[in-house]
Parts: C-alpha cells; sequence; structure tokens
C-alpha cells in the first residue's frame, strides 16, 4: 500500500486506490471494518465515465482549517481518457468517525460537455456495497410540517419495497447498520423533502448497496467542463462506528457541533432577543404600525430590559434601514445612526444583529442602479415591485448572480461600519428564477433547467455568503429564516451558520378556522397567546438535537408573567433554542429578575448543555414531558421536567408529580426550582421528584453556583 495516499485520524484510515469498484476506504480503527466508495460517474458528451483513476498523487500540502480539520487533496486522471481529471478532497478532524469529501471533475485540451441524453441528470456522487448490512434509516431534516407549521427531523425505515421497486428517498442522511456497526453517508445540500435535487437510491441484489445520485439542477445540458471551469460536487459525508444507531446519531452531533463548521460563533450558545413579536403586537393588539417602535427611544429601554434578563444578543428586525439594498440606517427613526444604542449594548457587553431581506433591494437604491440586470426573472417577465415591512417598494434580485457577490460585501462593510455581528437573513425562498444572464444556466439551456439550477445553486450560494461573512469577521454569525415552506433547509448551510426555525407556528387557515380578512388588525397566528402553548409547539422541534445540536434551530420563547409561564420558557429555552421575544417592557420586575436568575444559572452550564446528548421521555405535550442534558464527561447540566395537562379550558387543577432518575452520573452541585426535590443514589445518578398544581415547568441545574 502506497502510504502517500492514505490519511486519516486516530479513529479510520482513508486509502486512496483510484480502482474502478475502489476509489477510496475508510476502515475503523482498530476493528478494521471498511467500506468502500466506488467512484463518481458523470455524462460527458452523451457518454458516461466512470471516475477510474490513474497517476493518482497529492495536491500541495495538507492545509490546516480554521475550525481545526486538515484538507487533503489529491488528483488522478481517467483510465479511459487521460485528458479528464478527477481532484479528491478531504476534509479529517481529530477524534470524530465523520470525513467530508467533495469531487471536482476538469478536462484538459478541448472542453467537454456534461449531458442529459436521456432527459434529466445522470450523475452518480458515489455508492457503496454494504455487505452485511441489514437496515437503512433515512434521517430527513426537511419535513415541512403542517401542523406545527414549522421543520422537523423525521427517521423513516427504508422498507422492503423500497428496495424492490429501487425507488429515490431525500435523507440527506442515510444510515445503514448490523448487529455490530452503524455507518452514514449524507450530501450537504438543502430542499423541502418532497423537492428532490440529490437523492439516494438503494438495491438489494446479492447485498445491500447505496448510492448517492443527481436528480434535477445538479447542472445544465452542455454545461461546459475545461482545465479552468471545473465541475464541483456537493460536499459529502461518511462515518461509522462501532455500536448501533443511536451510539453514531451522538458521534455525529459532536461533529456537527465541533467540526462540520470553521464558524465557531454560529455554534456559541448566545441567548438571542429579536423585536419581530412586539412589532407585531403592538400592530395586531395596539393597532399600531410594525415601525412605530422602531425609535431611538423604544430601543434603548429594550436593551435596558434585556440586559437585566440576561440576554446577549439584542436584534433589530425589520425597518432599522431607509430602503432594502442600500441598507442605511433609517435617520428618521435613528437620527444617530444606531451610535447610541451600540454604545449600550458595548457597556453591556452586549452584540449588535439586524434583519435582513437579502433579495430585496429597493428600486431608487443604488444597489438597484448598480445590478439592475440580477433582478429575477421568470420566462422573461419580471416579478412587480412590492413594499418590503412599511418601507420602500423593492424587486427581488437573484443571488445566484454578480448580486449575491455584492450583497455579502454589503453585509461585511456593515459589521465593519455599524459593529453588527449577527445577520438574520429572511423571506429567501428557493424558487424564482430562470433567467438565462445570470450564472445559473444560459441560452443553451431550457428555461425549465434554468429555474432548476437557480434552485439547486441558490443552497450553495447562501452558504458561499456566509462563509465570506465570517472570514472576513470571524464572530459573525449568519441565521437563515427557514420558518416557511420553500425554503432550503438541510446540512449544507450548517457549514456556515444556522437556521431561525420558527416564527409563530401556524396561522389559523393552517387549521382550517375562518380568517377575518376585512379587519386589517386580524391576527392570523394561533400561538401568539402568553401561556404554556406556544412553548409546548416550539418544544416539538428538539426533535432535531438528536442528530443536529439544537443550538443550530434558533426559536423563541415569550417571558410574559405569571411566574408558570416564565418557567416554562425559561426551561424550553435552556434545552438549546435560545431565544426570547415578546413586550419586554411590561414584564413585572420580579418576573424580569427571575429570568435572569435562571438565565445567570444557565450560563455556568450552557457549554455543557450545547454538548451534550440529549436523553428524553415523552414528547412535547405529554405528560411526563422531561429532558436530561448532563455532559457525560463531567456531570454538568441541566433536567428539566414539563407539566402539561390540567383539563383547561375547564381549568380543574390537580396534582401531578413527575419522578425521574438521571441516566448519567451528575454534579453534585444543585440548584432547582422550589417545585422540585434532588437526592442521589449510590452510583451518583440524581433522582428528581417534582410537584405540580398547574401547568408549569421544573428546572434542576448541576454543577452551578448563585454565588
Amino acid at each position: 500500500m502506497n502510504e502517500a495516499l492514505a490519511i486519516g485520524n486516530d479513529v479510520y484510515r482513508i486509502d486512496i486506490l483510484g480502482q474502478k469498484d475502489a476509489l477510496w476506504t475508510y476502515r475503523l480503527k482498530p476493528s478494521g471494518e471498511a467500506y468502500t466508495v466506488q467512484p463518481p460517474a458523470f455524462e460527458l458528451d452523451g457518454r458516461v465515465y466512470a471516475a477510474e483513476l490513474a497517476g493518482i498523487r497529492g495536491t500541495g500540502q495538507p492545509e490546516r482549517l480554521r475550525g481545526g480539520g486538515t484538507e487533503y487533496r489529491f488528483r488522478g486522471d481517467f483510465s479511459g481518457d487521460d485528458r479528464l481529471m478527477l481532484e479528491m478532497i478531504f476534509r479529517i478532524s481529530d477524534g470524530s468517525p465523520v470525513v467530508r469529501f467533495a469531487y471536482q471533475l476538469y478536462a484538459r485540451g478541448e472542453e467537454r460537455f456534461l449531458t442529459k441524453n436521456g432527459g434529466t441528470d445522470n450523475l452518480v456522487y458515489a455508492r457503496l456495497e454494504l455487505n452485511g448490512y441489514e437496515r437503512l434509516l433515512e434521517v430527513q431534516l426537511s419535513d415541512f410540517n403542517e401542523l406545527t407549521h414549522h421543520y422537523r427531523l423525521t427517521e423513516n425505515p427504508v422498507t422492503g419495497e423500497q428496495l424492490d421497486h429501487e425507488l429515490v428517498f431525500a435523507g440527506p442522511l442515510t444510515v445503514a447498520s448490523n448487529d455490530r456497526y452503524a455507518m452514514l453517508l449524507a450530501y450537504e445540500h438543502g430542499s423541502p423533502s418532497t423537492d428532490l435535487y440529490i437523492g439516494f437510491q438503494a438495491e438489494h441484489a446479492q447485498s445491500l448497496a447505496l448510492s448517492m445520485k443527481a436528480v434535477k439542477g445538479n447542472y445544465c445540458h452542455m454545461e461546459r467542463v475545461d482545465a479552468d471551469v471545473g465541475y464541483r460536487s456537493v460536499w459529502m459525508q461518511l462515518g461509522a462506528v462501532q455500536g448501533d444507531t443511536s451510539s453514531l446519531a451522538e458521534a455525529y452531533r459532536t461533529f456537527v457541533l465541533r467540526h462540520m463548521s470553521e464558524n465557531a460563533a454560529s455554534r456559541t450558545p448566545y441567548i438571542f432577543y429579536n423585536t419581530w413579536n412586539f412589532q407585531e403586537r403592538n400592530r395586531y393588539w395596539n393597532k399600531k404600525r410594525y415601525l412605530d417602535s422602531m425609535n431611538l427611544t423604544h430601543i434603548l429601554n429594550e436593551i435596558d430590559a434585556a440586559h437585566r434578563m440576561g440576554i446577549d444578543v439584542y436584534v433589530i428586525d425589520t425597518g432599522w434601514f431607509v430602503k432594502t439594498g442600500d441598507w442605511s440606517v433609517s435617520p428618521e427613526r435613528f437620527p444617530d445612526g444606531l451610535a447610541r444604542i451600540k454604545e449600550k449594548l458595548d457597556g453591556y457587553g452586549m452584540k449588535l444583529g439586524l434583519w435582513f431581506d437579502p433579495k430585496a433591494v429597493a428600486l431608487s437604491s443604488e444597489a438597484y442602479k448598480a445590478h439592475e440586470s440580477c433582478v429575477v426573472s421568470w420566462n422573461g417577465v419580471r416579478e412587480k415591485p412590492h413594499p418590503i415591512w412599511e418601507t420602500e417598494e423593492s424587486v427581488r434580485m437573484c443571488l445566484v448572480s454578480p448580486y449575491g457577490e455584492a450583497f455579502a460585501e454589503k453585509l461585511i462593510e456593515l459589521a465593519k461600519r455599524l459593529g453588527v455581528v449577527y445577520f438574520k437573513w429572511d423571506a429567501i425562498s428557493q424558487y424564482g428564477c430562470n433567467d438565462p444572464h445570470h450564472d445559473h444556466g444560459g441560452e443553451m439551456a431550457s428555461p425549465e433547467e434554468r429555474g432548476e439550477r437557480f434552485s439547486f445553486l441558490l443552497s450553495l450560494k447562501l452558504v458561499e455568503i456566509a462563509r465570506k461573512v465570517s472570514e472576513a469577521i470571524p464572530e459573525a454569525i449568519v441565521d437563515f429564516d427557514v420558518t416557511e415552506d420553500y425554503r432550503c433547509v438541510g446540512l449544507s448551510f450548517l457549514e456556515a451558520g444556522k437556521y431561525f426555525l420558527i416564527n409563530n407556528g401556524p396561522y389559523f387557515p393552517n387549521f382550517d378556522i375562518p380568517a377575518d380578512v376585512s379587519d386589517e388588525f386580524y391576527n392570523y397566528n394561533v400561538f401568539f397567546q402568553p401561556g404554556p402553548a406556544r412553548s409546548m409547539l416550539c418544544r416539538s422541534a428538539y426533535a432535531y438535537d438528536k442528530w443536529i445540536p439544537s443550538i443550530l434551530f434558533l426559536t423563541h420563547y415569550f417571558p410574559d408573567d405569571p411566574a408558570p409561564n416564565r418557567n416554562i420558557s425559561i426551561a424550553s429555552l435552556i434545552l438549546g433554542h435560545n431565544g426570547i421575544w415578546g413586550d419586554l417592557l411590561r414584564v413585572s420586575e420580579e418576573g424580569a429578575d427571575r429570568i435572569r436568575q435562571l438565565l445567570l444559572l444557565y450560563k455556568q452550564v450552557r457549554e455543557d448543555i450545547t454538548a451534550s446528548y440529549p436523553v428524553t421521555r415523552g414528547e412535547a405535550g405529554s405528560n411526563p414531558e422531561i429532558y436530561e442534558k448532563i455532559n457525560a464527561a463531567n456531570g454538568r447540566g441541566a433536567v428539566v421536567l414539563f407539566a402539561n395537562s390540567f383539563g383547561l379550558p375547564f381549568d380543574r387543577p390537580r396534582p401531578v408529580r413527575h419522578t425521574y432518575i438521571t441516566s448519567r452520573q451528575a454534579d453534585p452541585l444543585v440548584w432547582h426550582t422550589d417545585n422540585a426535590k434532588v437526592v442521589f443514589d449510590s452510583i451518583g445518578r440524581a433522582v428528581i421528584e417534582a410537584s405540580f398544581d398547574r401547568a408549569d415547568a421544573a428546572i434542576v441545574y448541576f454543577g452551578v453556583s448563585e454565588n
């Protein structure tokens, strides 16, 4: 074996082979369990070429990455056509069983063209034969559930019927397991699970086999490939453990948290406040405009209240700007250009965040004048201008065009000028442009192809923009709002940022409840009132935490009085969603002080809670509903217990008691709410008894001190 073509870490070894049936192998240490990855196959000029390689060599020295991993690159020539060359890129992290890999196809000499002679994408990214593996599990990240009106994670066993018919399914993770090992293959892209651009296909002939293949939008017919303009695949992932699927999920969760992104700020468990919910309340309840609270006095007062509660990041939602595109601070609403706001935040040690609609550009803006050719169009027709939240009429721009680069530069400039480090991106649909003059297919591609190519590339373009911002501003956090359907949710954006998962949840029309459309101030939002209902809805999203750290799905909870409401909200927040919004200025002094107490205790163990693999009992809204987030390495963290059912709307209280024994040993330094009691058993596990006489929550912190 050529050791120069072997890489790895203390968990696995990769050998670069370049063979027809084995481009490279992944071998677990110390067991030697091996997985053979077959080469990608491309349709070029009407013929399928599999990347069997000769003359494989490393390209340059391994590169140490900002996030601590190492990148390796190898190149080889196609054995059947040495004018074609494949570059293989691997990213390996110490201690993690997951490798990220991608391919780049080049053509020397005369240019070559990717083709679709069958009318559809003809590209297989990877194929593995899984001898000795009996079970396949699809892990979806982008199942949009209209009952809760948010994206969710679902686990779906691949059935015998799917294997018989070789159906393509979404993923983006697929897990194969037997009684000794579990392995996963995944791709980094994003789309609703009902609209595939990349998918998996499993077959069961002599043994189980799994392929990852293009479905649509991965390229256009007659897309050029040459020595300079190669074809780049998406990032893919492969990993394995000796153990079951749960062991793999825990290892994968750690990989996403610690190793997948070079932007550590996106994984930091800050506590966020966003002005939007108060802006909505001000409109629906007080019959004001959305932007009436966008003024210096109100924002300064809110910052004082947010600091008192323990907020780390204060986010000003829509209305801080004059017009979209140029993103200048409104002199009418903020005469000093946010200077006093930033001064106050700095004095409190808080960070500034701002809302953006990345695709919106006002008609009178300099951005529109410079990039008018980048307006989205469909079949040659541009969308009509429309107002953006009580500001000037704007048009949508195509981010898969030169405007995408201009938007990235604008964010970097604002970060340096205003000190903003958190960027909330809103209203980005995955669909809507097939203009032949942008960067997603030219005149030779059909309008349908250009539209699909736009949707495919948008997910990757958002990553590129977010990555550029975080490279220029290392403490930057980019948050992609995916609170509505038709937004590209998947693994790709988690390379550079995080998701803003839930706005208000379902609207009344989701439940077929009539809406009074004649009332200008009619509130469509169901879960808008103070109380436990919104928290139950939001906690359903913690299903992600099995595979993806919950810190990457920002969700906001209400701070409203009375005390049980606050307990429920803070107990829900500290599990990782980390957001508060609402009317901060109407929270009582007692309530604000209680929130601060609970959050200061949380801050002592928030890194432990973020790192810990979840142990749960019950689901959101059930009785009991219990979450254990204790760091197995040191016993620090928290357990929260919820009491949800008390006969509402008839309100006939009755005592409820939950008893829970932690699965892990817990730090003996304990703080708990008054409705809980804690003792320890002989091996250091906590035995918790919580009593309730109404809908409420009990919080138990381990490893904290009030001093």
